[in-house]
């Protein structure tokens, strides 16, 4: 275990986390339009009000951050679960000594296990620390000390925040464009059941699904270079998470993780712009220099 270089981190908004909000704000115009394109059938059969429909999508956002819908609905959502009996003997006693080096309750963040194959880890939400089982497996008791480190310290940085409510933004047009696969795969089969005898059935099919096509590659292309533009700004806010954790005093072990990273080869470094823009964190080689040059110069 890793001795505490600090007695207390709190909670303090980091200019990283800021900076995040720049995809969001570029995501908001799609979210508007995708609900007004899913509100306007709505309005031809209800006469519902557009101000409802922003309302009722507007108070879904806080509880993203609300402990208890993070436990019992946001997890299940993104496919993790309840660390089990042995996940739970391995994780504790880090846990407790990483909190209580920050000050914080016990029971003031939760740590759920995301069945996968890949070593990774991320924090979401509010209360929310995310690991794999395979990095739970795979992971010493060290490395897996630093990388719950640096997802706390993506909580106290504030990072998650603006990652949260992107996510959120998102959902009208994720839905949307799985509303608009739907129904181009209903004018395909009606082409392919009618347009045979009807050449008008036909072209009115083939139009209508060139439209939902379009418009649906519209929406998701604006939310992927928000996502892209996303990653981009993201990197500083790793190295920031990074940095609070060697301050911690969970430096060593963090680098120990991340070198386990590049042994495995899960996150080869990218190559070329597209793969940099892909890429949501920073090359692992990189933050390992990083950490180690502040481990060797605290006062950086």
């Amino acid at each position: 275990m890793a001795v505490m270089s600090s007695p207390r981190h709190r909670r303090h908004v980091e200019r990283s986390a800021l900076w995040a909000f720049v995809p969001v704000a570029a995501t908001l115009p799609f979210a508007l339009l995708a609900l007004v394109v899913i509100w306007f059938p709505v309005r031809l059969v209800t006469e519902m009000p557009f101000v409802w429909v922003l309302i009722g999508f507007a108070a879904t956002g806080p509880l993203l951050f609300v402990r208890r819908f993070q436990i019992w609905v946001l997890t299940p959502v993104i496919g993790a679960r309840q660390p089990t009996q042995a996940e739970q003997f391995a994780i504790e006693p880090l846990w407790h000594a990483i909190v209580r080096t920050n000050g914080l309750p016990d029971d003031h963040y939760v740590v759920r296990i995301l069945p996968s194959d890949e070593l990774n880890a991320f924090a979401c939400g509010g209360h929310l620390v995310v690991v794999t089982s395979f990095a739970v497996d795979e992971l010493t008791t060290q490395e897996l000390q630093g990388v719950l480190a640096h997802e706390l310290s993506h909580h106290l940085g504030l990072h998650t925040v603006a990652i949260t409510i992107g996510h959120w933004l998102s959902t009208p047009v994720v839905l949307l464009a799985r509303i608009g696969v739907f129904l181009e795969n209903v004018a395909i089969a009606a082409r392919r059941s009618y347009g045979r005898d009807s050449p008008l059935i036909g072209m009115v099919t083939n139009a209508a699904a060139a439209v939902i096509r379009a418009v649906s590659w519209v929406f998701t292309a604006g939310v992927r270079a928000s996502a892209a533009l996303g990653n981009l700004v993201g990197h500083q806010s790793e190295f920031d998470a990074d940095q609070r954790a060697v301050r911690m005093g969970f430096g060593r072990e963090l680098s120990g993780a991340l070198r386990r990273v590049l042994a495995a080869g899960h996150h080869p470094r990218p190559v070329g712009w597209r793969e940099r823009i892909a890429a949501s964190h920073p090359p692992a080689r990189t933050r390992v220099a990083r950490i180690e040059a502040l481990m060797r110069h605290p006062a950086r």
